[in-house]
């Protein structure tokens, strides 16, 4: 099995510019939710071949607001560790999104 990415140069670009913007527009706010929306971007984006070249979709099934605790939390860790608390974040967002990622027949 492996998995295939299918995500395009000028989608990158649009994404980035849009996040560049929001962060922006909110202080740097945005940022802890930038990790959510980067990985579900990525994923639902990608599918998965099995052995016999069948491709099964994933689909990530997380929102923007159904993870406000934990953007919470690690919003608090963040300052608290002035900013360092930061990576790890990104890394339990990408866990995170794993989890709740299902695949399509």
């Amino acid at each position: 099995m492996k998995i295939q990415a299918d995500v395009a140069t000028i989608d990158i670009l649009g994404h980035i510019i849009l996040w560049f913007l929001l962060i922006m527009v909110t202080f740097g706010i945005a940022a802890f939710f930038y990790p959510y929306s980067f990985s579900k971007f990525v994923i639902n984006r990608s599918e998965l071949i099995d052995d016999q070249g069948k491709a099964r979709k994933m689909s990530c099934n997380t929102d923007l607001f159904g993870n406000i605790g934990h953007v919470i939390l690690w919003m608090i860790i963040s300052i608290l560790t002035l900013g360092l608390g930061y990576a790890f974040y990104f890394y339990k967002v990408w866990n995170y999104s794993l989890n709740n990622t299902t695949l399509s027949n």
